[in-house]
């Protein structure tokens, strides 16, 4: 049993990614972006946005395509 909590913890340190939600909301406001126009950006759904501002993890895909949709690097909105 043991086992397998290790596994859940090893894939989720490896595929999960914690964005920082103050480095996230910081970048909208500083470029002007509302929720709805960052996920026509990014190609996310708003309830995806809304759940990693909230303090959810998500996939490094994830990720990509929200600091694409901000125009930023990747390791600016990640929590250190």
């Amino acid at each position: 049993m043991a086992l397998v909590f290790y596994f859940v913890k090893l894939y989720q340190e490896v595929f999960n990614m914690r964005i920082d939600r103050i480095k996230l909301v910081t970048e909208m406001a500083r470029s002007e972006v509302k929720l709805y126009e960052l996920a026509e950006k990014s190609g996310l759904t708003r309830a995806t946005i809304t759940a990693i501002k909230g303090g959810k993890s998500c996939r490094e895909e994830t990720a990509v395509k929200l600091a694409a949709g901000l125009g930023v690097p990747l390791a600016d909105l990640l929590q250190k």
